[in-house]
């Protein structure tokens, strides 16, 4: 094994609804990383929640039959490492202990390549591991994580921001419970119809559906809460155009990529999981260049978006004064609807791990999927030196019996 070369534990699966489309984002990574300068070790997150590692599972067969796929990995543990690293190492199921002739397979790695969408992956969670690991780790931190998987609380911020927005209402399932019908007339009193609901927290179209009469309004709810325990609903903009923007950098530092225009199928008026997932390609990119599964690459769309210069550079302006307002780092993806009729934008959601890390934006702006993972791998280590060298702990023993007297005295 080099020991020149970076580790980099690839994070794919995940219990959340966008298990299989990270296990496609993140293989493209692992398939795009410059194997002179990374050594990828697959991570994967099973459903139920238990990690597991081998060499099988950077290959997307692995995928297709799950029963096999435990037969053929390892579970692993997570065990901090030292200062900037991460030790994963093997845990063989109880019955193998004894028959063990071999020391436990370990691997050490030096930054986490996050690919989970949705959940406890994008949502902060799977961040604040990384940080209380002391492990780096690409894409976004806790905070901007956290705030960018929440649709309600997104667009709270962006409001304050005078960002436009289209008005919304957010619903908690305690509150909607034996109170529908009067929830259902606030939304309507409040928006009118037609509206889109959502899940709050929940990506790749999972649960979205637009709704026309009060009785589709009332069934799109109640999907959407089988999925989260918040749900936003708003108002359906009438002559859609959606328009889609990258951002790579930092919160200082950032750039935008080309625009896109996802194009809907023919039968949807918004963009499913399915238009996102499960076409064939006959997108301007081409598809995956990767090799491997095309996950969002496989969705029709026009790069770069038909807009005149003007309207381009000013999505793109917006995009990065959201990148940062979230304080946002590595690759993101901003979405915003546009009026076709007014020419009005407006932000739709932010993306903190986006789907295929929208590197079919990236390749047409001029940075290849190798360099832009080499980018986001380089940002994630920079930072963590550069937080690492701040004052993290505070030299004084308040357990040492001097101390604990004197805080006896000011208790009395």
């Amino acid at each position: 094994m080099d020991s020149s070369l970076c580790t980099v534990g690839v994070v794919l699966g995940g219990v959340a609804p966008e298990h299989e489309v990270s296990i496609i984002s993140a293989l493209q990574a692992a398939a795009a990383l410059d194997r002179e300068r990374y050594r990828p070790v697959p991570l994967y997150v099973a459903k139920d929640g238990t990690w597991y590692t081998g060499d099988a599972l950077l290959e997307v067969d692995t995928y297709r039959d799950m029963d096999r796929l435990r037969e053929q990995a390892t579970p692993v543990a997570l065990h901090p490492g030292g200062y900037g690293t991460l030790r994963v190492v093997e845990v063989p199921p109880e019955s193998r202990w004894q028959r063990m002739r071999h020391a436990p397979l370990r691997h050490d790695i030096d930054v986490m390549l996050l690919g989970l969408h949705g959940g406890p992956g994008e949502d902060g969670s799977m961040q604040g591991l990384c940080e209380t690991m002391g492990v780096p780790y690409t894409g976004s931190g806790v905070l901007g994580s956290a705030i960018g998987m929440d649709k309600g609380l997104s667009k709270q911020l962006c409001q304050q921001a005078d960002i436009p927005v289209v008005d919304f209402v957010v619903l908690r399932d305690g509150t909607w419970a034996h109170h529908e019908e009067e929830q259902l007339t606030r939304c309507i009193d409040t928006l009118g119809l037609p509206l889109i609901v959502k899940p709050t927290r929940c990506g790749s179209s999972i649960g979205i559906a637009r709704a026309d009469t009060r009785a589709e309004l009332n069934a799109a709810i109640e999907d959407a809460f089988r999925y989260d325990s918040k749900v936003i609903v708003e108002e359906a903009v009438s002559d859609l155009r959606e328009i889609n923007c990258s951002v790579l950098g930092t919160p200082t530092d950032a750039t935008p990529s080309v625009l896109e225009e996802p194009v809907p199928s023919a039968e949807e008026d918004v963009l499913s999981f399915q238009d996102k997932y499960m076409r064939e390609s006959d997108s301007n990119t081409g598809g995956s260049k990767t090799g491997g599964p095309e996950g969002m690459a496989a969705l029709d769309r026009i790069i770069p978006a038909e807009l005149d210069d003007a309207t381009a550079a000013s999505i793109q302006e917006m995009a990065v004064q959201i990148f940062q307002l979230f304080e946002c780092a590595g690759i993101a993806r901003i979405d915003f609807m546009m009026d076709r009729t007014t020419g009005t934008v407006y932000f739709n959601e932010i993306n903190t791990i986006p789907g295929s890390f929208s590197f079919y934006l990236w390749e047409p702006s001029g940075i290849p999927f190798d360099e832009l993972m080499h980018r986001t791998i380089q940002a994630a280590q920079q930072r963590f030196t550069a937080d690492r060298g701040r004052i993290r702990t505070y030299d004084v023993n308040l357990l040492s019996e001097r101390s604990l007297s004197g805080l006896k005295g000011s208790k009395s």
